[in-house]
């Protein structure tokens, strides 16, 4: 075999291997594109997480009502937190726990207080999430070696961006002259489609790939015990900031009503979105949600006793550095800006779907028709070689 045969021979096998490789990155974007939306799907598929209104009118409860409602159900319950979605059509997430020493998180409908269903401590939303970021592979001793294997693929995502504007220098005619034809084969329509879904989703492979790139150095740095955060470790409360009370009765705390105008008028524009109550006497009361920029939480940290804030975490509290990675995961996910934002991640997703799938298509072909031409090539060289000895053979036999 020559040096040019055995080339070709070798790239055939590096192609044929790297079809695997395909296949699990198209399964990832699948799987990532059903992640973004598969809150919603669950929202379809079980009642009990919906918001129904009683009436067009009514309104939502706030805070303190929602706890007094879940208290009067059952009052032996003990509510940890509240959390409201962005979306007003779900219920509210509220954590609890029992005298046996169960937790559980419930749907609470947010107008009546009504405590609708138990939530599953495993459902499609985390089956579909955990599947897309570590390949449902356990975490033992830090992150997991499926969340490098698929954190892994935003390097090769991010080089084919770059070395695709490079392949199409014109790439902004795609924008203003796009081509798809129907009537001129299955190749040439799907070199078409690769080209065109490339091309318009540009600025999502740019973020998907980047933001992906940051949770394997995410892994990285947490594995090998290395913080880039600068949010100080609060102390518990002292003793003395305790009140005692003469009966030995629980001494009061202040309104969840009451904690939120606080935190708001520490936060200007904070749109509250979770409550964690506290969790024995020495512990805070946390509040926190979104402000003017929807990539971030702000958080006030409050005393339970007097309402005084005792620390805060505000935009302006972050670092540059900080700034930008605690902004990577809702820029993945498209979980800042409601169902919309949802609604535009998951087109996307699907358009890079397909992108994947019509590169693997005319990889397969190309792979297949340069394998079939190998043999032939191979197949024709051994019958002329064998001719002549045919030849040789048959003049010994006729002399």
């Amino acid at each position: 075999m020559s040096k040019k045969s055995r080339s070709k021979l070798w790239f055939l096998v590096h192609s044929w291997l790297a079809l695997p490789i395909w296949f699990f990155v198209l399964i990832v974007c699948v799987t990532g594109t059903l992640a973004v939306v598969s809150q919603e799907i669950v929202w379809l598929a079980n009642p009990q997480m919906r918001a129904s209104q009683p009436t067009d009118d009514a309104p939502l409860l706030s805070y303190d009502q929602v706890l007094a409602a879940i208290k009067k159900a059952e009052p032996r319950t003990v509510v940890e937190s509240i959390s409201r979605p962005d979306e007003s059509h779900f219920a509210l997430d509220v954590q609890v726990s029992y005298p046996d020493g169960r937790e559980q998180t419930v749907y609470v409908n947010p107008y009546t207080g009504v405590i609708q269903g138990v939530a599953p401590d495993f459902n499609f939303q985390a089956f579909t999430r955990a599947l897309h970021g570590w390949w449902l592979v356990p975490f033992t001793n830090g992150f997991s070696w499926g969340w490098y294997l698929v954190s892994f693929l935003g390097l090769p995502l991010l080089a084919s961006l770059v070395t695709g504007l490079v392949v199409y220098k014109r790439f902004w005619k795609g924008f203003f002259s796009p081509t798809l034809r129907f009537r001129h084969g299955a190749r040439i329509f799907w070199g078409d489609f690769h080209r065109l879904s490339g091309i318009w989703s540009i600025w999502f492979i740019a973020v998907i790939s980047i933001t992906g790139t940051w949770f394997l150095i995410q892994a990285l740095l947490f594995d090998n015990h290395i913080s880039i955060s600068s949010e100080p470790v609060i102390p518990a409360m002292s003793r003395e900031a305790v009140p005692i009370s003469a009966d030995g009765s629980p001494p009061p705390r202040i309104s969840l009503d009451r904690a939120i105008e606080v935190a708001q008028e520490k936060i200007p524009g904070l749109e509250v979105s979770f409550v964690s109550l506290p969790a024995n006497a020495y512990t805070h009361l946390n509040v926190g949600g979104r402000g003017w920029y929807p990539l971030m939480f702000q958080t006030a940290t409050l005393d339970p006793y007097s309402g005084e804030l005792a620390t805060s975490r505000l935009l302006s509290d972050r670092t540059s550095l900080e700034f930008v990675t605690e902004s990577m995961r809702p820029l993945h996910t498209g979980d800042f800006g409601g169902l919309w934002i949802k609604l535009i991640w998951f087109f996307f997703g699907l358009l890079l779907s397909m992108m994947v799938l019509s590169g693997l298509l005319i990889w397969t072909k190309r792979t297949a028709l340069a394998t079939a031409n190998a043999l032939k090539r191979e197949s024709k060289k051994n019958r002329v070689q064998a001719q002549p000895a045919m030849r040789r053979e048959t003049s010994e036999v006729n002399p």
